[in-house]
């Protein structure tokens, strides 16, 4: 009984990967941007997981981008060096001695760690943040807010150059002001911009939710622009979806061909929403197939 359970397994995976000959043509070279935050970063389970799939897009043609968050980790560290935050409407204010710790935490300490947890895969990956090669340029977002910058210029060339030398990069979201100052961007904001610069196939903004939920909530699995405005007009989408929605719909409008929100700490979250039929969480494009 245990042999034919065993071959069982064998066949299922055998089907699954056959099934998935398709997908694997039809993202053949796409590049993908890969938002990561959330669950996938609070363990070095989900960590070498995640790193494992991004290997395996890699692996089979897809160029992969990763931007990263870190906002716990900021905390801690601001909280051990004892600088005080100030928040005003729910944003840190980020001033001079907070953003230096912001600088190292995420161009340090976790994008390093992502790094290397792919390299441990296998991959090969950069890591780097938007001040490198001038990628991202900033204004900032409000002058209340000190250094929190919103792109205003992104130059992604040095990202596929690291594509076409089979490299994985990993990008902190900081960016630099117009006199060289040093810009605290928001990951997700920070990821539909490079999408948008880079005209990506796919942007996953990887949550702690399965998707965008409908007054019953269930998760929608199609979405279109329109039908996100809707939603958000009526309260369906609220709190923290509504920036990540806002994001979508701002890298759909800059150029890129999907945005899907999804559950990071679903298992093989990205390959099974890039290479099944079935998909994972909320897709957003302009029109719905």
């Amino acid at each position: 009984m245990k042999k034919q359970a065993m071959n069982r397994d064998w066949i299922a995976t055998a089907r699954t990967l056959s099934e998935a000959l398709p997908y694997l043509q039809r993202y053949e070279s796409a590049t993908v941007v890969i938002k990561l935050g959330g669950h996938a970063m609070g363990s070095d389970e989900a960590m070498a997981e995640f790193a494992r799939d991004v290997v395996l897009m890699n692996q089979v043609g897809v160029h992969p981008v990763i931007v990263h968050g870190g906002g716990p980790m900021i905390n801690e560290m601001l909280g051990k060096l004892g600088v005080e935050s100030q928040f005003i409407n729910g944003k840190r204010v980020t001033d001079s001695a907070t953003v230096e710790v912001v600088e190292m935490v995420l161009s340090g300490r976790v994008n390093k760690r992502i790094v290397q947890a792919i390299n441990d895969q296998g991959g090969r990956a950069v890591g780097l943040s938007g001040k490198d090669a001038n990628m991202i340029v900033c204004d900032p977002s409000a002058p209340e807010l000190g250094f929190v910058g919103d792109p205003v210029e992104v130059t992604p060339d040095v990202l596929r150059r690291l594509h076409g030398d089979g490299y994985i990069p990993v990008v902190a979201p900081l960016g630099a002001g117009r006199d060289g100052e040093t810009f605290n961007i928001n990951g997700d904001t920070a990821a539909g911009a490079i999408a948008a610069a880079l005209k990506a196939d796919r942007l996953l903004l990887l949550t702690d939710v399965a998707g965008v939920k409908d007054a019953a909530g269930d998760v929608i699995t199609q979405l279109t622009p329109e039908h996100v405005k809707k939603l958000t007009d009526e309260g369906v989408i609220a709190g923290g979806m509504i920036p990540k929605t806002e994001t979508a719909l701002l890298a759909i409008s800059g150029g890129v061909r999907a945005v899907v929100i999804l559950d990071g700490r679903a298992p093989n979250a990205c390959l099974l929403e890039l290479f099944t039929d079935h998909g994972a969480g909320s897709l957003i494009r302009r029109e719905v197939a």
